[in-house]
């Protein structure tokens, strides 16, 4: 399929050259499919691959029809998880840079409830969230969706899977039924083509998985006793060598226990799964995202909506349940041109036989060496300052005082994320007591704050 420029499209200049200057060259396969359609003001049932750049294609469609001097809700996202609300917030703001003013809101569980309230006293033009969370705010009357004309359901399949049909039901019936709807899926079950026609009017059907680019993932198959997961596990490490890596179980607790032992073994790791509240996940996520982590020990369901744009490795540490599963963790790998590797753990009585797509390498686990004295640590160690938005902080500012006043080269300082109430900035391994001292006693914009390391 030939690529198309968003020149082609009825765009205004100011979009066009502000998607050209965030990257946005060309159009993937689903944003050249759907968005003629989306700016026509069509709904559709969409079938596109995360990372398959599904969110510009709803989100360029959004903004082009958002009046911004209306300070009203006139976009609803719905997500699975906070993570992927939070991406796709933050992609949305990425493409809202055309014009100045727009608010996107993001309103997720695991957080509290009342300053969102407040946040929303002060309206918004797009609000993205978990369908829980949005419910509880209609049911209460801090959102208001009288104004809405464009609803997109984004990973329709994972929030169906999840258990969201009535909150997803019930979030529809506080919206008017003169709308947009957009409805984006990786999978096509008979509940999503049912959903469909029971939320959606004509909806044209787009399928682009078929034409999408494939992943070049190596997948490797190790038959293993349960004792000796733990040692496989360390030993793929240790003779694949990889930048990083999200090692897969199926439950909370051994996910918790994997990262420990892995810690006790001198390999760099962290646990993500639903227990966590939503500050433990933001560190978490933050410091696999800079490099100051090396593994993520993760269950489906909390590794939903995680875009990791270099990740070297994933591991099937359990066997996931089903093949639509499997496709989904290994398809996290080997992104935008890059290898990527796929390990997976299985027993005696596992039949590997519904996951053979031809390109699968079954290898005894004597072919790994043990390597002794063996360590995966990271790069960066990620530093954490009481001061974010709300404080008008902007990475300049932070780079600033780092190479200024605390006298850090600029390439010893890695990626700085800044959100509402605070930042965190990876720093080398090497200079992180130094630079926390230093930062701890200093100014940033001519104010203190307090300063830890994570």
């Amino acid at each position: 399929m030939q690529t198309k420029d968003f020149s082609t499209l009825p765009l205004s200049k100011e979009m066009v050259v502000n998607l050209d200057k965030i990257g946005y060259e060309k159009m993937t396969p689903i944003q050249s499919e759907a968005l003629p359609h989306i700016l026509d003001g069509n709904d559709i049932i969409a079938q596109a691959k995360t990372g398959s750049g599904k969110t510009a294609a709803f989100g360029i469609g959004i903004l082009d029809r958002l009046d911004v001097k209306k300070f009203r809700v006139q976009s609803l996202i719905l997500c699975p998880t906070r993570e992927l609300a939070d991406q796709v917030a933050k992609e949305l703001r990425m493409i809202a840079k055309f014009t100045h003013n727009i608010k996107i809101l993001t309103l997720c569980g695991g957080v509290a409830f009342y300053p969102q309230v407040n946040s929303l006293r002060h309206f918004a033009h797009i609000v993205v969230g978990t369908p829980g969370r949005i419910l509880k705010h209609l049911d209460k009357e801090s959102l208001d969706l009288q104004n809405l004309n464009t609803l997109v359901l984004d990973e329709a399949d994972r929030m169906l899977d999840m258990g969201f049909i009535e909150e997803i039901q019930k979030v529809l019936s506080y919206a008017p039924k003169e709308r947009q709807t957009l409805l984006f899926s990786a999978t096509y079950p008979d509940e999503i083509v049912s959903l469909s026609s029971s939320i959606q009017k004509d909806a044209i059907n787009i399928k682009t998985t078929s034409i999408e680019s494939v992943n070049k993932i190596t997948q490797r198959f190790y038959k293993v006793d349960d004792g000796l997961k733990l040692q496989t596990l360390i030993n793929i490490f240790s003779n694949f060598k990889p930048g990083n890596g999200i090692v897969f179980c199926n439950t909370k607790l051994e996910c918790d226990e994997v990262a420990q032992k892995l810690q006790e073994k001198n390999i760099d790791a962290l646990a993500l799964h639903g227990d966590l509240e939503q500050y433990e996940r933001n560190d978490v996520l933050v410091q696999f995202s800079n490099k100051s982590c090396r593994v993520l020990v993760a269950t489906d369901v909390a590794a939903r909506g995680l875009d990791i744009k270099e990740l070297s490795c994933v591991v099937n540490y359990d066997t996931p349940h089903a093949k639509e599963t499997y496709v989904h963790r290994i398809g996290r790998t080997g992104r935008a041109g890059h290898e990527g590797l796929a390990f997976t753990l299985y027993n005696e009585y596992e039949d590997m036989d519904e996951y053979s797509d031809g390109d699968m390498i079954f290898e005894d686990i004597t072919t790994l060496n043990t390597v002794n004295n063996f360590e995966m640590k990271p790069p960066y160690v990620t530093l954490v300052i009481e001061g974010g938005k709300k404080d008008k902080i902007r990475k300049g500012d932070l780079l600033g005082a780092l190479t200024g006043d605390v006298g850090l080269s600029g390439s010893s300082v890695g990626q700085i994320d800044i959100y509402e109430r605070q930042s965190y900035v990876a720093i080398e391994s090497a200079f992180v007591d130094e630079v926390e001292k230093k930062l701890s006693r200093g100014k940033i914009k001519g104010k203190k704050f307090s300063v830890w390391i994570l």
